[in-house]
């Protein structure tokens, strides 16, 4: 697959949430008034320790670290978990993968109980950190290699920082329809071909989903939806889930799911951006609570997950790094038909999102089945 870059992010932007433009001034002002109520304080120091370092200081401290990330299939961060024990020995590390917005909740109810269980929280829910930042409930840290990461993803305070960009796009099982011939832009998903061949995600239960489509009804109208209904779609919870059911060959494309921009070695499994539209992507964001238990593992998880060797590993789209720009064969994400920063907008209007997600529940129905992670209860970590 060759980088198909179109228009640039502002273009994105004004064409995928027309009513973002409206709503920015009260956004703006709201955001003013947080900045005005928070209390001042001094940017933390960019830190200093090495690794080994702040290593030492975390297995001082316990040698224990949790944390609670986004994600919506079981023990979605195995894979990271393994790699930081292998750095760094010794330490015990739980990363609790469950659905963004079940995760806010719940450090809420902990943070109101006054036992937070979460040291970390790596979140889509992007809204979030400017709330938790303007409640005094974060703790400024900037990891070792914070001035290699680009501006826009990251706190000017250190309240929070991105750890990568995610893009949602078109995913294809080429065993079934070759490549040139999959859906790439949303009219294409229409093909009378494609009926009952379609899998996607219930855009009333990820807000990043919720985003594409209202890019989608905004360009197309909300008849699109109707005729998308008459593909015969299969609606499943979960964005992995969607792509494997892809990759098992029970359905032909999604357009709800993630995927490497390059293909991987005996995986039938495509990730195409669309020829013409815009297509989502956002930084996946990350804090330490003040109120953290381990506060020396989060800074060394941080530090470690900025850090260059662990940004190239983990690289299959984009990075926040200005120095490991993105995966082979593709330039920087700025040349992309994308706008990262729209989605943050997008998800700060919380009265809109709340009046879209009832919107698309009217015409699609109420999400059905679990949980996809399995994830349960308050203190999940505690009970794995």
């Amino acid at each position: 697959m060759t980088a198909d870059p179109t228009r640039r992010g502002i273009a994105a932007l004004l064409a995928a949430a027309p009513a973002l433009l409206a709503t920015a001034p009260a956004l703006l002002a709201t955001r003013a008034a947080q900045a005005d109520a928070t209390p001042a304080r001094p940017a933390p120091a960019v830190e200093s320790r090495s690794l080994d370092e702040l290593h030492r200081a975390a297995m001082a401290e316990g040698g224990r670290l949790v944390v609670y990330a986004g994600g919506d299939i079981p023990n979605a961060y195995a894979g990271l978990e393994a790699m930081f024990r292998a750095r760094f020995p010794g330490m015990q590390i739980r990363i609790v993968a469950d659905l963004s917005k079940y995760h806010d909740a719940r450090i809420d109810n902990q943070l109101a109980r006054g036992r937070l269980e979460a040291d970390i929280a790596i979140l889509q829910t992007l809204h979030d950190f400017d709330r938790w930042k303007a409640e005094g409930k974060l703790l400024p840290y900037k990891p070792l290699d914070w001035d290699m990461l680009v501006p826009d993803a990251k706190d000017p305070e250190g309240a929070f920082h991105a750890i990568g960009f995610i893009a949602f796009s078109n995913n294809c099982n080429t065993t079934l329809l070759p490549a040139d011939r999959a859906p790439r832009d949303a009219l294409d998903y229409l093909d009378p071909g494609l009926k009952g061949r379609l899998v996607l995600t219930y855009p009333h239960d990820d807000d990043a989903v919720l985003f594409q489509f209202d890019r989608i009804v905004g360009l197309h109208g909300w008849d699109y939806l109707d005729r998308l209904m008459a593909q015969d779609v299969q609606w499943v919870r979960g964005t992995v889930p969607a792509r494997l059911v892809v990759q098992r060959g029970e359905k032909v494309a999604t357009f709800t799911a993630s995927g490497t921009l390059n293909p991987v070695a005996g995986n039938p499994l495509r990730f195409q951006l669309p020829r013409r539209e815009a297509f989502l992507s956002w930084p996946q964001t990350a804090a330490i609570f003040a109120e953290a238990r381990n506060k020396e593992a989060a800074r060394l998880f941080l530090s470690w997950l900025a850090s260059r060797d662990v940004t190239v590993a983990r690289t299959g789209q984009w990075t926040v790094r200005r120095d490991v720009t993105a995966a082979p064969g593709f330039g920087p994400i700025g040349d992309y038909n994308t706008a990262p920063h729209a989605f943050r907008i997008f998800m700060r209007d919380r009265a809109r999102v709340e009046r879209l997600k009832t919107q698309f529940e009217h015409i699609i129905g109420v999400p059905q089945g679990p949980n996809p992670t399995g994830v349960t209860g308050l203190y999940p970590a505690a009970t794995a």
